[in-house]
């Protein structure tokens, strides 16, 4: 018996170096099983998630918007957040149509181009190095004919499938629109009501933190849509230069493909030289490709490790290998909200250990906020500030940050 008179207690035959790695292992096991059941729920629920996810997005760049509506224009929360909802919704759907408009009117004339490229493509195999007989180009031809003939059933599942996709974009779009105006209205109460489900005790360190990861949100959307706005036009004018085709669509897709950073220009790009080579042969397409590769090192040498490093603090290879995980595990979604994630992410835990990137914010209403270096940061803290001011005022001065039942989102406007 251990610790009888007389007799000494038998060592433990475990390294203490082994009981300490078994300890580690069996919690990061715990913590991987919880991560993938995290992971299937919201693969199940992603039709919920992901456009709650996008309101969150369109509420923090619209936010200013609705502040400048109240304070320059009087408007009331409601009117001023409906207002901005409907020009953003305006200018979304201008973009749409004039691209659906370019399409409309030079897709015959790139199928022409196409069907011509093609013809110069089969007698390059037929008369180039490969010397390929025309009967077995015919022959290939055919094979590939067949090939589509027979899978009619299968062109059939895919387009009900198809249809069930654009049937949930259409709900996820309608529960975005909703959930950003409510989100823009009232804000300030949903995120207190979900502070307050949490221990008493933690209240205002969840409260801090998300102050701090909000603030970093609007940092990544602005300065994300700079660097999109970049790519495109470098692109657009790039394609406008050379007289391609669909230039409108083109900038159109390189904007909204440039959301997902590094790969998403790169693949928006290539159509760009797809099209030029298609159109006007390889002259044509080498010069798109030299114009892609310029804008690409552009936004890799100057635009993302300046503004985005500022912006959300992490290393282009934590932003590279972020991307990559998140197209791993949720595809072209994934690559698109893993960026966001993890600057918010790096942001919180950076808080919750005791290493505040926003010192500025502070703890106490009273303390002034002030921002100094980065321009978007800069706007960002100071809408911070400004939700503050209004905070005090409604909650009649007093000092500290509380959770009242209307109390305040993390920075929101």
């Amino acid at each position: 018996m251990a610790g009888a008179p007389g007799l000494t207690p038998r060592p433990d035959p475990v390294p203490a170096a082994v009981r300490a790695w078994a300890g580690w292992s069996w919690r990061a096991l715990v913590i991987l099983a919880a991560l993938a059941v995290g992971l299937w729920l919201l693969s199940v629920l992603k039709v919920i998630v992901v456009p709650v996810a996008v309101a969150v997005l369109l509420t923090v760049l619209l936010s200013p918007l609705v502040a400048a509506l109240r304070k320059h224009v009087r408007l009331p929360r409601a009117a001023a957040a409906g207002t901005a909802l409907v020009l953003m919704l305006a200018l979304v759907g201008g973009l749409l149509t004039l691209a659906g408009r370019s399409v409309v009117n030079g897709i015959a004339e790139l199928g022409e181009q196409a069907r011509a490229g093609v013809e110069q493509l089969m007698d390059w195999l037929a008369a180039g190095p490969l010397q390929l007989d025309t009967a077995d180009l015919d022959g290939y031809l055919e094979q590939l004919q067949d090939a589509a003939a027979s899978s009619g059933q299968q062109i059939a599942s895919g387009a009900l499938s198809v249809g069930v996709t654009v049937g949930h974009v259409v709900a996820g779009a309608l529960i975005a629109v909703f959930c950003t105006l409510f989100f823009l209205i009232d804000g300030r109460g949903i995120w207190a009501w979900v502070v307050g489900l949490l221990p008493r005790g933690s209240r205002e360190r969840v409260h801090q933190a998300g102050r701090r990861g909000w603030v970093t949100l609007g940092a990544y959307t602005r300065t994300q849509i700079l660097v999109a706005a970049v790519d495109a036009a470098g692109i657009g004018i790039g394609a406008a230069f050379l007289q391609l085709p669909l230039v409108m669509p083109l900038a159109v897709l390189v904007f909204f493909g440039s959301f997902i950073p590094f790969v998403g220009a790169i693949v928006t790009g290539s159509i760009a030289v797809l099209v030029a080579l298609v159109t006007q042969g390889w002259g044509s397409a080498l010069i798109m490709l030299a114009i892609v590769l310029v804008v690409q090192q552009l936004e890799g040498h100057v635009l993302q490790p300046f503004l985005m490093g500022h912006a959300v603090s992490l290393h282009p290879v934590a932003v590279l290998l972020a991307v990559a995980t998140g197209s791993l595990v949720a595809g072209i979604v994934g690559a698109l909200f893993a960026v966001p994630i993890a600057a918010v992410l790096n942001t919180v835990v950076l808080y919750l250990h005791g290493h505040d990137k926003f010192p500025q914010l502070g703890t106490d209403d009273h303390v002034p906020i002030r921002a100094k270096g980065h321009p978007v940061l800069d706007r960002a803290v100071a809408a911070a500030a400004e939700a503050e001011s209004e905070a005090r005022a409604v909650r009649g001065g007093s000092g500290g940050v509380t959770l009242p039942a209307a109390g305040d989102p993390p920075v929101t406007s």
